[in-house]
């Protein structure tokens, strides 16, 4: 069963658990966007803080955010609930971390001379910079964050220690199309997730292959698998994650690319391998999760193969598909060490024989079994994890989160090396 790419929601439900976000809003349409967003990382498990500039709250209630967080929200730096009235001082240091959304042009240019003339300004300059990260999440019209002094003043906050987060593209609310929108909640709930993540594979360059493939037999017609590509999407995403630079070639499925990975649209075996020789000629880490055809028709028709009426089917030959991963991991680049090669294998029955058998014959160093009737085109799976050493069995979980277990696995193999 192939996914639309909006069914396909890994759980990410603990992925922010027992951090504390400080939610800053400042002035902006994008503002109702943050509403989402504070439901988001609640339901990823984080506690939020709202704070909000006098220009936010003319876009958005504090009544709203406080029904949404759970908490009562601040707008003033002169607040007196706070027994020391020092709330600029006292939420900086419960938070994880400082979230500007949407960060204005104005407030972004404070932010960058040091002013701190209301609560949230006043909170992100007293912030612990060894232990309070400020993440940015600008909005603004597509002149203004075109604009040299926006660009400068970007430049300038990263190299202070902020970290920038990009923008989206599209209509405006002034009319206009083009660079600038506020990120949507979505996007910016994954790229906090990944800013949390230990970055195990920082430096490495990874090449995934997820998806079936599809071989035609004639312009209408068909052979392919029931892979919906959602194991090895899971583990793109989990690369990227890791800190990895991640290059994702997908054959014909239904989903939608994982924030920050390259991805590259495939349909036959052979396309998919004309892909991936010159990518894993780049590549430290190369994860095979596509389940390729073993075979290809050898002369596909040209027009659409029509019945007869003798009631016999047509005749078709076959030809075998090169074996991908065993041609990449028998490569010189793999065999020098330089490219870490792990093969996936979706069996009915004996799972930890045919990894095994799989894992001698592909000459890899980590073979990742499955059983493919139980996990294809679902949100779960269960692996098992096969080297040279023996096997480990990660229990069925959620595909997200066994892709982040793999990919510790395999940093922790690599680190091995």
């Amino acid at each position: 069963m192939q996914t639309h790419p909006e069914t396909f929601q890994p759980s990410n439900q603990e992925d922010l658990a027992g951090k504390h976000i400080v939610l800053g809003l400042s002035g902006g349409i994008a503002c109702y966007k943050s509403a989402q967003l504070c439901r988001s990382l609640i339901k990823a498990g984080a506690t939020v803080q709202v704070v909000m500039t006098e220009a936010a709250e003319q876009f958005i209630t504090a009544v709203t955010m406080q029904a949404l967080s759970g908490r009562p929200v601040y707008t003033s730096q002169w607040d007196s609930r706070p027994d020391n009235n020092m709330a600029h001082i006292n939420l900086s240091r419960e938070a994880d971390a400082i979230l500007i959304a949407p960060l204005s042009a104005d407030f972004m240019a404070k932010l960058l001379h040091g002013r701190a003339d209301d609560l949230l300004s006043l909170m992100c300059l007293a912030r612990p910079l060894a232990s309070v990260p400020l993440l940015l999440a600008p909005a603004m019209n597509r002149e203004m964050f075109a604009h040299p002094a926006t660009q400068r003043n970007f430049e300038q906050l990263a190299a202070d220690g902020a970290h920038v987060l990009g923008v989206g593209s599209g209509f405006q609310a002034c009319g206009e199309t083009g660079d600038g929108r506020m990120l949507e909640p979505d996007q910016l709930l994954d790229d906090l997730i990944a800013f949390f993540t230990p970055k195990h594979l920082a430096g490495q360059h990874v090449l995934v292959s997820a998806g079936p493939t599809y071989e035609a037999i004639d312009p209408v017609r068909g052979i392919t698998n029931l892979s919906s590509g959602k194991m090895g999407f899971a583990v793109a995403r989990a690369a990227r994650e890791a800190g990895a630079e991640v290059t994702l070639v997908a054959g014909p499925v239904g989903l939608a690319a994982p924030r920050g990975v390259n991805r590259i649209d495939v349909k036959s075996a052979q396309d998919m391998l004309d892909a991936l020789l010159p990518l894993a000629e780049r590549s430290t880490i190369f994860i095979a999760t596509a389940a390729v055809a073993d075979w290809r028709v050898a002369s596909p028709a040209a027009q659409k193969i029509k019945k007869e009426g003798s009631g016999q089917p047509p005749q078709l030959s076959f030809s075998e598909n090169t074996d991908i991963l065993a041609t990449i991991a028998q490569g010189p680049r793999a065999k020098a060490g330089r490219l870490f090669c792990v093969g996936f294998a979706a069996e009915s029955e004996d799972l930890l024989l045919n990894a095994k058998a799989k894992l001698l014959r592909k000459q890899v160093p980590l073979l990742v079994g499955n059983i493919g009737p139980d996990t294809f085109g679902q949100d779960h799976n269960a692996l098992l994890l096969v080297d040279a050493e023996g096997s480990l069995a990660l229990p069925r979980a959620p595909k997200l989160v066994l892709a982040r277990t793999l990919i510790r696995e395999i940093a922790a193999r690599m680190a091995r090396q």
